[in-house]
């Protein structure tokens, strides 16, 4: 858990792992910012893949990919049947939860039947940080977008709302992400919120917007709010950078 009590959330909006250059992965820099937030020398991190159906390569990659840190990595999946015994139990003594990207609209469904957005909640308020990408890091906010129903990106409106905003991911990288989230904020399908370009992640402590963090030089987070009727203005939000591994 944060050593400072408060609750953290780190939404990345792309850019959690880069090649390793033997055909795998290593964590970014943002990886290592998430597990900072936690103030433990070796911190205790689960990770989820719920949202690509916990599929044993990906669970195995990530695996490898956590290794290079200096933590005790853990993992809960849902299929067949939950890997652990005591979700609550396990995700309570966590330092830090990290969601995989996937699909965001299954994800909360499986959550949602399962019990687990109670206990993400409870987790939250208790200190653990969560962090995520894509799917994982607009499962925290009230809505988005998202490409979970198909290649036609469509509004996602019933996120978990542990912030009470919208959620822009992979704003740089997918053409129909900016358009689709200014009309949607615009028009009030949904709230205000806060949009991450690829290797950034947006920092919240509680429910406030404390910055956003890059190891990107050219990457931006963005506001975007209501701005008269149907329309939305955006405003550009410069990261702080962080050190290149």
């Amino acid at each position: 858990m944060s050593t400072d009590g408060q609750p953290h959330i780190l939404a990345i909006g792309g850019g959690t792992f880069v090649p390793d250059g033997r055909e795998g992965i290593a964590p970014s820099p943002l990886m290592r910012y998430a597990l900072d937030l936690t103030g433990q020398d070796r911190p205790r991190m689960c990770f989820l893949t719920t949202a690509v159906g916990d599929g044993a390569e990906y669970v195995a990659r990530f695996y490898a990919g956590f290794s290079q840190l200096d933590a005790e990595v853990s993992h809960l999946s849902l299929f067949p049947m939950p890997s652990v015994a005591d979700m609550r139990a396990h995700l309570l003594t966590q330092d830090l939860i990290y969601v995989s990207g996937g699909s965001v609209a299954n994800l909360l469904a499986l959550w949602r039947l399962h019990g687990l957005d109670e206990i993400m909640r409870e987790a939250w308020q208790e200190g653990v940080v969560l962090s995520g990408q894509s799917a994982g890091a607009l499962c925290w906010h009230v809505g988005g977008n998202t490409d979970s129903f198909g290649p036609q990106l469509r509004p996602l409106t019933d996120g978990l709302g542990f912030l009470p905003y919208s959620c822009g991911v992979h704003y740089d990288s997918d053409p129909q992400r900016r358009p689709l989230l200014q009309q949607l904020v615009g028009e009030g399908t949904l709230p205000g919120g806060y949009a991450a370009d690829e290797s950034v992640g947006l920092h919240y402590v509680g429910t406030e917007f404390v910055q956003a963090v890059s190891y990107r030089q050219d990457a931006g987070a963005y506001r975007v709010e209501p701005d008269g009727p149907g329309t939305a203005k955006e405003t550009r939000l410069e990261p702080r950078r962080l050190a290149s591994l």
